[in-house]
């Protein structure tokens, strides 16, 4: 949110954000915008309903030209409907939320969601302007989801905003808050401990092809529970040593470790886009992906990626491949994905897809 709100104001809009988030959270603050917070919600289903929100929309429509939902299945989505549909534009992102992957990998979570899709998410999209994908292979795939409901899908271009500031001064700020890795070659994970991102894939195939000199960086956060048993994972192999655990990584210590790294990696079983994957080129960093995350055909045409399937054997392949180039392909990768991120994930062309999207010739 932070990214796109510095995105449309530099297309020239006044950018207002409501949210569910509790109004005493010193987290939500976002430079430059008003943020309206109705939250935070007390039922346990995840919907968070929450009729203030409604109320506020159906007041405060004439005001915007345009609106962007960002997510499905909750209740923000029908009360985007409720508010805006014949009155005001708006499009939905669904940031990876139609992907089959989650009909496989939660069936019973499926049938709530058909249920839901026939009751209300369907209209809420069908009524959009547009819903928004993050690439052609999420488009795709969402088309195949869910029955009955037609909608729009367009394809806006998304990514990161990138590093702004000294590299050498950011990958000194990394190396001070985790000295131990400062002297170390590292491979550099990045995003949340989750099931669908492939850890344990990563932590097997680094014990398997990664020489005793190269380290493993594990960063983002834990809210699956999931970090001990990867350490428990890590200690059978025999690799504790070399995996360095670093929780959520922000700012100039977030891009030190990019800057840093040997490569990026992630063996995601499903990525709609991946954020760390544009972070990673905006670096320059090689990325080491799977064809799980739906950018990766458009990256690895590129030259700045390497893909292999969401498998133990394709993770292994990943880090032996990439451990088989030489220093001048090194160099000629990290140069391609610098090239990459600045013709494809810069942002600069997000905010005016928004809104041909929606309608709208241009920002204000």
């Amino acid at each position: 949110m932070r990214m796109f709100a510095v995105a449309h104001q530099r297309a020239g809009n006044d950018v207002e954000i409501a949210s569910l988030d509790d109004p005493k959270n010193p987290n939500i603050d976002v430079p430059g915008c008003e943020v309206h917070a109705f939250g935070p919600t007390r039922d346990r289903t995840n919907y968070h309903y929450k009729p203030e929100l409604l109320k506020w929309l159906r007041a405060n429509y004439r005001r915007f030209d345009g609106v962007i939902v960002n997510g499905i299945w909750q209740y923000p989505g029908l009360a985007a409907r409720e508010a805006f549909a014949g009155r005001r534009p708006y499009v939905v992102f669904a940031h990876g939320m139609l992907d089959p992957y989650f009909q496989r990998r939660y069936p019973m979570k499926h049938l709530k969601k058909l249920a839901y899709w026939i009751l209300a998410e369907g209209r809420n999209l069908h009524c959009a302007e547009a819903v928004c994908f993050t690439s052609t292979e999420e488009m795709r795939l969402a088309q195949t989801a869910f029955p009955l409901w037609k909608f729009n899908g367009v394809v806006v271009p998304y990514g990161t905003l990138g590093p702004n500031g000294n590299r050498e001064q950011q990958i000194a700020s990394f190396q001070a808050a985790f000295p131990a890795i400062s002297s170390k070659p590292y491979i550099l994970f990045l995003g949340r401990l989750h099931p669908k991102k492939g850890c344990d894939l990563l932590l097997n195939a680094f014990a398997r092809r990664a020489p005793e000199g190269i380290h493993l960086v594990m960063a983002g956060p834990d809210n699956e529970g999931l970090k001990e048993l990867l350490e428990a994972m890590a200690e059978e192999l025999r690799i504790s040593s070399r995996i360095h655990w670093t929780g959520t990584l922000r700012g100039d210590v977030k891009w030190g470790a990019f800057y840093g790294a040997e490569a990026f990696i992630l063996p995601s079983h499903q990525e709609n886009f991946g954020i760390a994957v544009a972070d990673s080129l905006a670096c320059g960093t090689i990325a080491l992906i799977s064809d799980q995350v739906n950018i990766a055909r458009d990256v690895a045409s590129d030259g700045a990626a390497l893909v292999e399937p969401d498998t133990l054997a394709g993770t292994e392949a990943l880090i032996e491949r990439f451990l088989a180039l030489s220093s001048e392909d090194r160099a000629l990768m990290r140069r391609r994905a610098r090239e990459c991120y600045e013709r494809r994930y810069s942002l600069q062309d997000s905010a005016h897809a928004v809104y041909r999207a929606l309608g709208i010739s241009k920002g204000k």
